[in-house]
């Protein structure tokens, strides 16, 4: 006789965790949990693979877990039981099990909000969307913080959020080590004699295999490499990988968290946000684990104090601000940038070492570090003038870490500065030399990054002044920049023609697909 259920519990892909708003109160008896993999959460972009199946693997197991405390899961995969959306999985556990009231914690997206908005009438059910209740602020606190404010800063925001939770806080409510924030501490590059040890990983399980095997197959259209896979799949793994981090990287995180090396793609970074970001770690029981290491002796404040203001500090804040400026928010192009994303985003092949490593490590492993991210590929498609919609996208399918909750400030706002300064006081522009200060990629290029112009002149340098002198009415009375445009006015005008015209050439080589491949780059190993 099949089970009558007074509730649907449906959870998504990013809410795996127990403890969930929609599940604290569900009862084995009474409660159907309904999951889905849709055909359209797995295509809306081209995804990468390791995306795909840490995602799916970690959605298996976390129903098995369910089912291994007694409930009863309707679970629509896409192997067995397609669905185009969440809501044809909806409808068909409603029809079936002719249940009229449907609980679900509230999405991290703007786009499944729109959706899920829609089911009380169409399907004519009651449903009750929960607060996420996962982050250390609620919605409202960002919305609180963010009025009458001419600029939504993180680090104010922070400072609330560390008074607020007391972690890293004094008894006499005074920041620990009597100052907010270390990152000037945190700038080294690495030294050549130092080499970072292997990240935790972790074997495939018959879950994970199954979709390792299949997904090449089954997602035609997705990218990337699926054969170096290791990532945690479930909460017993994503504690390991934190514990690993706590206990043999954060030490040196800080020192060397925005440093680039062709020796490690992970230098002392915790690998754990897609953990985060699917809910299988807490960002609380993570910051507390790092304060502890450092109240213990076993790792210094710039380290701790660093690692937290990525979580408690930068993750609640762009998930604020995605939220509070609303769906619109990434539809804009401040600079007016048009140019198509270039072939080499898709395959890595591209003759500038440091773009070659950054997203060649990407298209293997789904994963690059925020310097990375922001201050090579990024910078570059500032600088070269890429489509916002189109490099959003990029970044939305490529990392394994990305929704778009958390995806779209950080390289609408902060890499691309799309958004005019909603999010940053100032673009992240940078020339070569900054590439080269940080990371060892420069000794195996063809360029050289103390040249701006000529042959061998770095494309970062001649393309830096091409775009502060392209968008001078837009930056041109911004603070921030008043060195470099002092220096810009300061220059020869032959000088600067040599710069705009290095800068030009570049772009049209770029728009004919025609970029040098030129020497051998430096390999990984």
């Amino acid at each position: 006789m099949k089970p009558r259920f007074q509730t649907i519990r449906f959870i998504l892909g990013d809410q795996l965790t127990p403890s969930l708003s929609s599940l604290k109160d569900a009862d084995p008896d009474q409660d159907l949990v309904v999951m889905a993999e849709p055909h359209d959460e797995a295509t809306y972009v081209p995804h990468h693979r390791q995306k795909i199946v840490m995602i799916l693997s970690a959605m298996r197991h976390f129903a098995e877990e369910l089912r291994g405390n007694g409930f009863h899961v309707a679970y629509f995969d896409y192997q067995n039981h397609p669905t185009k959306s969440f809501t044809d999985a909806l409808k068909a556990a409603v029809t079936e099990h002719n249940v009229k009231e449907v609980i679900i914690t509230e999405p991290g997206e703007w786009r499944v909000k729109h959706e899920i908005d829609t089911w009380s009438e169409d399907l004519d059910i009651s449903v009750d969307v929960r607060a996420d209740d996962r982050f250390f602020a609620p919605l409202s606190a960002f919305a609180d913080f963010a009025k009458d404010r001419k600029e939504l800063r993180m680090e104010y925001f922070y400072r609330g959020l560390r008074r607020d939770t007391g972690i890293l806080m004094e008894p006499d409510g005074k920041p620990v080590g009597g100052q907010w924030n270390f990152d000037h501490d945190n700038r080294k590059s690495l030294p050549d004699d130092v080499t970072p040890p292997s990240p935790k990983t972790f074997a495939p399980d018959k879950i994970t295999q199954a979709l390792i095997d299949h997904v090449c197959d089954d997602f035609p259209d997705a990218l990337g490499d699926v054969a170096s896979f290791g990532w945690p799949v479930t909460r017993q793994d994503a504690l390991a990988a934190l514990d690993h981090f706590i206990k043999h990287r954060l030490a040196q995180f800080g020192d060397y968290q925005d440093a680039m090396t062709v020796k490690s793609t992970t230098l002392y970074h915790s690998l754990i946000s897609p953990c985060l970001n699917t809910g299988l770690l807490l960002p609380d029981e993570v910051c507390r684990a790092a304060e502890k290491a450092y109240h213990e002796g076993k790792s210094p404040l710039n380290a701790v104090e660093g690692f937290i203001r990525q979580i408690l500090g930068w993750r609640e804040y762009v998930r604020g601000l995605y939220w509070y400026l609303g769906p619109d928010y990434g539809s804009g192009n401040h600079f007016d940038a048009k140019r198509p994303l270039p072939e080499f985003f898709w395959d890595g092949d591209v003759p500038m070492n440091c773009l070659k490593q950054a997203i060649g490590e990407t298209l293997e492993n789904a994963y690059a570090h925020h310097i990375q991210r922001l201050m090579v590929i990024g910078n570059f498609s500032l600088l070269a003038g890429l489509d916002p919609k189109e490099v959003c996208d990029w970044y939305l399918a490529v990392y394994i870490d990305a929704f778009e909750w958390v995806e779209l400030p950080n390289t609408f706002g902060m890499a691309l500065y799309a958004d005019g300064g909603k999010m940053a006081s100032k673009p992240y522009a940078a020339s070569g030399k900054y590439i080269d200060r940080m990371s060892d990629y420069c000794k195996d290029c063809q360029y050289n990054p103390r040249n701006n112009t000529g042959t061998d002149a770095c494309p970062f340098n001649a393309l830096y002044w091409h775009f502060l002198d392209r968008n001078a009415d837009k930056l041109g009375n911004n603070p921030r920049l008043g060195m470099p445009y002092r220096n810009w006015a300061r220059m020869k005008d032959d000088k600067k023609r040599d710069l705009i015209a290095q800068a030009d050439a570049f772009l049209r080589k770029l728009d004919d697909g025609k970029l040098d491949t030129g020497s051998e780059q430096g390999s990984l190993f």
